[in-house]
């Protein structure tokens, strides 16, 4: 089932987390990707152990925390970090199949639902198509 829910983010809390990302310093999306993902993956991606990613995930935690419809949909018992990501031009993630096991800590957490939550509005950049099959 696919599900969009509009303004996950309240629009202080939007402006405050794109306000972090200019100052942030990303790496290597590949980092986090599987052997096969990797081979797809050119992006920028927050490195989980960076403070401005725990301030983030904060953030987008409690932003998902008090959505009903998210909460009601998704009924998640734990709620893995996220993965910030980061595009310029000419980069992608091409097609890959997402990781069902996220190995963030000690604890592996199966990963039942994904969730994409988009920063920008579609007509303040071109290209960055999101394409999910099924």
């Amino acid at each position: 089932m696919l599900l969009a829910i509009d303004n996950v983010l309240s629009a202080e809390e939007l402006a405050h987390m794109r306000g972090r990302y200019d100052g942030a310093r990303f790496g290597d999306g590949r980092a986090t990707a599987g052997e096969l993902a990797a081979q797809v993956k050119r992006n920028l991606q927050l490195p989980a152990n960076d403070a401005e990613a725990a301030a983030l995930t904060r953030l987008v935690q409690g932003a998902l925390g008090r959505n009903a419809q998210f909460v009601s949909a998704a009924l998640p018992r734990a709620i893995s970090p996220p993965l910030f990501n980061r595009y310029f031009p000419g980069m992608q993630f091409g097609t890959h199949i997402d990781n069902a096991i996220r190995i963030d800590s000690a604890q592996p957490l199966r990963a039942d639902v994904a969730a994409t939550l988009f920063l920008s509005q579609p007509d303040e950049y071109e290209g960055g198509t999101l394409v999910i099959e099924d």
